[in-house]
């Protein structure tokens, strides 16, 4: 039983739900503002994701996450920033007898360099790193994360000091997240996330996550999260198994059935539900203390000498 929890709000992600909740942040001033209100409500992290603040769809332009920084770094609330590297790994295969006839318009697949160009121009205390490939819910479409592309971006995150949060979909890529830390190109402690209920990889069930937490190396951090209705249960859980929480608009748009939910809303309840538990909530200083995070001025002194 893990009595500091570290919480994560995971704020806007990457998914088709701009449409689907009138509390969904989209530009760059809503995302800064739903971290603000995460961190004022119990998260010590907000994990960012931007967004096209005309459509709401999924982006990776650096210019957006920089206004988004800015915006929370401007303000006193203390919060981790935590900016993802996942967008850019879409690859939409061709019909049966053309895969490699990709669908240009659906696919967006570029190499970890370009995919980490905002987190390399802001120096976020962490980002996350997807450690491996899988399909999702979607035909012909693979999430591309090749074990190249893992070591470049291990390598550039350790030389100017982000804290890589290493997000895992099922065992295979914790296997090879240990390689990468055998091999020096991740420093210790690392720092896990159990992405849980995620189709096609890892079941969001008890089961599955205790066999995921047994496969970590020792003295790793980790947090976990479930998607939908499977959020809650699953905060619950990796407490119990010695580990952080994650919630958030990303994994989970509802309070209660039929309650449309806001981050701050969803980290309230989640502090509740551990601190009914007998856990204590982490601040954001105790946070860096226990994940062993850079500071920002820190952070540019080893970019300057990289």
């Amino acid at each position: 039983m893990n009595r500091n929890v570290i919480i994560t709000c995971a704020v806007t992600g990457s998914g088709e739900t701009a449409g689907k909740t009138p509390h969904l942040p989209v530009t760059p001033k809503e995302i800064a503002t739903a971290s603000i209100e995460a961190a004022k409500a119990g998260a010590a992290i907000a994990h960012i994701h931007v967004r096209d603040p005309e459509t709401g769809a999924p982006s990776r332009d650096p210019e957006l996450f920089r206004e988004v920084v800015d915006r929370i770094r401007e303000h006193d609330t203390d919060v981790i920033i935590n900016l993802t590297t996942g967008m850019g790994g879409d690859l939409f295969l061709g019909l049966d007898d053309a895969p490699t006839e990709f669908d240009r318009e659906a696919t967006d697949c570029v190499g970890q360099v370009e995919r980490m160009e905002h987190v390399e121009m802001l120096l976020p205390e962490i980002c996350s790193l997807d450690c491996g490939s899988f399909n999702y819910d979607m035909p012909n479409y693979v999430y591309v994360s090749s074990i190249g592309m893992l070591r470049i971006g291990a390598e550039r995150l350790q030389k100017i000091g982000v804290k890589p949060e290493l997000e895992v979909f099922d065992l295979g890529h914790i296997w090879f997240a240990k390689q990468m830390l055998a091999e020096g190109i991740l420093d210790a402690p690392p720092l896990f996330q159990l992405c849980m209920g995620i189709r096609w990889g890892a079941d969001g069930t008890t089961r599955n996550m205790q066999t995921m937490v047994d496969n970590l190396p020792d003295g790793a951090n980790w947090a976990g999260f479930g998607i939908g209705s499977n959020e809650m249960p699953m905060v619950a859980q990796t407490a119990l198994l010695g580990g952080h929480a994650r919630v958030g608009l990303e994994d989970n748009l509802y309070l209660e059935r039929g309650v449309h939910a806001t981050n701050a809303q969803l980290v309230d309840k989640a502090r509740g539900l551990l601190e009914a538990m007998g856990s204590k909530i982490q601040t954001p200083e105790e946070a860096r203390k226990t994940l062993g995070l850079k500071k920002y001025e820190q952070m540019k002194k080893l970019r300057a000498a990289a």
